[in-house]
C-alpha cells in the first residue's frame, strides 16, 4: 500500500508530490540525525554497567579497596575511554562475606546539533558484592 502511493506520487506531476516526497526524506534525516546523537548514551551506559562490574569482581577477589582496585579502575579507563566518578561504600580491607557497594556516575550530553538543545543526562551503574578473602 506504501509502496503504490510512494510509486504513485513519484509518477505524478503535480507539486504536492515534490512536497511530499521532499517532507518525508527531510523528516527521515532529522530522525537519523536524532538517533546519532542518542545511541551512544545507551553504548556509554552498557559501558558503565562492565566497568562497574569488572571493578567489584576485583575488589571480590583481592578483599580490599585500595591500590588492586585502583590499578583496574585506570586500565578500564584506558580500555573503555570514559571517565566515571567511583564511590565506594566501604574502604580498605574487606573481611570474608562482607557486603561492598560500588556506584559509578557519568554525565553525558544528549542534543541534535552540536551545543544547540542539549541537555546533560546522569548514568548511574551499580554493583555489589561480597569479599572472598578472610583476614586475619
Amino acid at each position: 500500500m506504501l509502496r503504490n502511493k510512494f510509486c504513485r506520487i513519484m509518477k505524478g506531476r503535480r507539486a504536492e508530490g515534490y512536497v511530499d516526497v521532499a517532507v518525508l526524506v527531510l523528516s527521515l534525516m532529522l530522525v537519523l540525525a536524532l538517533s546519532l546523537r542518542v545511541l551512544p548514551v545507551f553504548i556509554a551506559k552498557q559501558q558503565l554497567d562492565t566497568f562497574a562490574t569488572e571493578l567489584m569482581r576485583e575488589a571480590e577477589i583481592s578483599g580490599r579497596i585500595g591500590t588492586e582496585t585502583d590499578r583496574r579502575a585506570a586500565a578500564l579507563r584506558e580500555k573503555t575511554g570514559i571517565d566515571p566518578q567511583i564511590a565506594w561504600s566501604d574502604s580498605g580491607q574487606i573481611q570474608l562475606n562482607q557486603e561492598v557497594t560500588v556506584t559509578l556516575t557519568l554525565q553525558k550530553d544528549i542534543g541534535l546539533f552540536g551545543n544547540f538543545g542539549s541537555f546533560p543526562v546522569t548514568l548511574r551503574a551499580q554493583a555489589t558484592g561480597k569479599s572472598e578473602v578472610y583476614w586475619k
